[in-house]
């Protein structure tokens, strides 16, 4: 397996709209009214894009497997996490192809983000899930997150069952890998 993280820019937009519309269809169209044609239109579409790119406390990386772009990944390094002291860094989208769902691209992208967390000397990396999905809730927890937070999103499109959210937070401080000590 080859995967590589590349930076995305500008020029690369419409690689992005393209791997995250694919991706999401991949793995959330059950969760919506419409099969998400809404919320991938709202979120993935190249002016939306330009503009979460062009925005200087967002990080956009194109996950490459094999040479081909199978996802992205989506970091707010000053997001702190609401209620929470400290300096927080927030994965907020991690988007991958089903083509490659379970072959350790997903643990290698968030091991980047940690990392890229602890250079940082974040306090702590923290992300939202569905509570529905149980899967990606135990691979959080195996890589050191903990549930510390609960809320609902409010989208109609939404089917109502999909709507409950949980926060994740895994701290970074006085672990062995604490770059400050």
């Amino acid at each position: 397996m080859t995967l590589k993280t590349q930076k995305v820019t500008l020029t690369e937009l419409e690689t992005l709209a393209a791997v995250a519309t694919r991706a999401y269809f991949d793995h959330y169209k059950h969760l919506w009214h419409d099969e998400g044609t809404w919320y991938a239109h709202k979120c993935f579409n190249i002016k939306q894009l330009e503009e979460e790119v062009s925005d200087e406390r967002n990080l956009f990386f194109l996950a490459i497997f094999d040479e081909k772009p199978v996802g992205f990944l989506k970091l707010r390094p000053e997001n702190q996490l609401a209620e929470q002291e400290g300096n927080g860094f927030e994965v907020e989208r991690i988007y991958l192809a089903k083509e490659v769902t379970g072959k350790g691209v997903g643990r290698k992208l968030m091991e980047f983000s940690i990392e890229m967390a602890r250079k940082q000397h974040k306090d702590y990396i923290w992300l939202k899930a569905m509570d529905s999905s149980q899967s990606a809730i135990r691979f959080y927890k195996s890589l050191g997150f903990e549930i510390c937070g609960t809320f609902q999103l409010d989208f109609v499109q939404m089917k109502t069952e999909y709507l409950g959210m949980v926060s994740m937070k895994k701290n970074l401080r006085g672990t062995n890998y604490d770059l400050r000590m």
